[in-house]
Protein backbone atom coordinates (compact mmCIF):
# COMPACT_ATOMS: atom_id res chain seq x y z
CA UNK A 1 0.00 0.00 0.00
CA UNK A 2 1.25 3.55 -0.95
CA UNK A 3 -1.38 5.68 1.30
CA UNK A 4 -0.57 6.52 4.49
CA UNK A 5 -2.15 5.27 7.48
CA UNK A 6 -2.45 8.66 9.97
CA UNK A 7 -3.89 9.00 12.87
CA UNK A 8 -4.55 11.47 15.94
CA UNK A 9 -1.00 11.04 17.27
CA UNK A 10 0.93 11.28 13.89
CA UNK A 11 -1.31 13.82 11.83
CA UNK A 12 0.92 16.64 12.72
CA UNK A 13 3.79 15.01 11.45
CA UNK A 14 2.90 13.06 8.67
CA UNK A 15 0.26 15.76 7.25
CA UNK A 16 0.95 19.30 8.50
CA UNK A 17 4.73 19.45 8.46
CA UNK A 18 5.10 17.69 5.63
CA UNK A 19 7.47 18.76 2.74
CA UNK A 20 5.04 18.07 0.14
CA UNK A 21 0.57 18.54 -0.82
CA UNK A 22 -1.23 15.72 1.56
CA UNK A 23 -4.46 14.67 0.42
CA UNK A 24 -6.17 13.39 3.54
CA UNK A 25 -9.14 11.02 3.42
CA UNK A 26 -11.25 10.94 6.46
CA UNK A 27 -12.76 7.44 6.20
CA UNK A 28 -14.66 4.77 8.16
CA UNK A 29 -14.25 1.05 7.61
CA UNK A 30 -18.34 0.96 7.88
CA UNK A 31 -18.59 3.28 5.23
CA UNK A 32 -19.61 2.46 1.57
CA UNK A 33 -18.75 5.14 -0.74
CA UNK A 34 -15.43 5.27 1.00
CA UNK A 35 -14.51 1.37 0.26
CA UNK A 36 -15.65 2.88 -3.24
CA UNK A 37 -13.07 5.46 -3.35
CA UNK A 38 -10.22 3.65 -1.57
CA UNK A 39 -8.63 2.09 -5.02
CA UNK A 40 -8.44 5.49 -6.82
CA UNK A 41 -7.08 7.04 -4.15
CA UNK A 42 -4.31 4.13 -4.24
CA UNK A 43 -3.84 4.46 -7.65
CA UNK A 44 -3.25 8.16 -7.25
CA UNK A 45 -0.96 7.67 -4.24
CA UNK A 46 1.22 5.25 -6.92
CA UNK A 47 0.84 7.84 -9.94
CA UNK A 48 1.31 11.41 -8.15
CA UNK A 49 3.89 9.85 -5.49
CA UNK A 50 6.74 12.83 -6.26
CA UNK A 51 4.25 15.31 -5.85
CA UNK A 52 1.22 14.49 -2.97
CA UNK A 53 1.16 12.18 -0.49
CA UNK A 54 -2.21 10.35 -0.03
CA UNK A 55 -2.84 9.90 3.94
CA UNK A 56 -5.87 7.39 4.87
CA UNK A 57 -7.43 8.56 8.59
CA UNK A 58 -9.61 6.31 9.83
CA UNK A 59 -12.52 8.31 11.95
CA UNK A 60 -13.26 5.91 14.45
CA UNK A 61 -9.38 4.91 15.77
CA UNK A 62 -8.73 8.99 15.77
CA UNK A 63 -11.85 11.09 16.24
CA UNK A 64 -10.03 14.75 17.61
CA UNK A 65 -8.52 15.28 13.92
CA UNK A 66 -11.51 15.06 12.17
CA UNK A 67 -13.80 16.64 14.55
CA UNK A 68 -10.78 19.49 14.38
CA UNK A 69 -11.28 20.20 10.89
CA UNK A 70 -14.87 19.65 11.14
CA UNK A 71 -15.45 16.86 8.72
CA UNK A 72 -19.35 15.73 9.23
CA UNK A 73 -19.57 13.34 6.19
CA UNK A 74 -17.31 10.83 4.84
CA UNK A 75 -15.79 10.03 2.68
CA UNK A 76 -14.05 13.88 3.00
CA UNK A 77 -10.63 14.31 1.16
CA UNK A 78 -8.39 17.43 2.33
CA UNK A 79 -5.63 19.04 0.77
CA UNK A 80 -2.99 19.92 3.15
CA UNK A 81 -0.04 22.74 1.94
CA UNK A 82 2.39 24.27 4.10
CA UNK A 83 0.34 22.95 6.99
CA UNK A 84 -3.29 24.54 6.41
CA UNK A 85 -6.05 22.93 4.67
CA UNK A 86 -6.05 24.59 1.33
CA UNK A 87 -8.96 22.57 -0.43
CA UNK A 88 -12.12 20.05 0.51
CA UNK A 89 -14.29 17.76 -1.20
CA UNK A 90 -16.74 15.75 0.32
CA UNK A 91 -18.31 12.80 -0.76
CA UNK A 92 -17.14 9.60 -3.33
CA UNK A 93 -16.37 10.23 -6.57
CA UNK A 94 -14.27 8.43 -9.49
CA UNK A 95 -10.76 9.06 -10.07
CA UNK A 96 -10.86 11.35 -12.83
CA UNK A 97 -13.02 13.89 -10.99
CA UNK A 98 -9.98 13.28 -8.10
CA UNK A 99 -7.26 13.91 -10.27
CA UNK A 100 -8.90 17.10 -12.01
CA UNK A 101 -9.67 18.61 -8.40
CA UNK A 102 -6.61 17.93 -7.38
CA UNK A 103 -5.22 19.37 -10.62
CA UNK A 104 -7.34 22.91 -9.79
CA UNK A 105 -5.45 22.80 -6.31
CA UNK A 106 -2.44 22.81 -8.23
CA UNK A 107 -1.52 19.50 -7.64
CA UNK A 108 0.02 18.05 -10.79
CA UNK A 109 2.33 15.64 -12.27
CA UNK A 110 6.06 17.22 -12.71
Amino acid sequence: MSTVAVTDATFEADVLKASKPVLVDFWAEWCGPCKQIAPALEQISEELADVVTVAKVNIEDSPTTPSRYGVRGIPTMMLFRDGQMTSMKVGAMPKAKILEWLNEAGVQPA
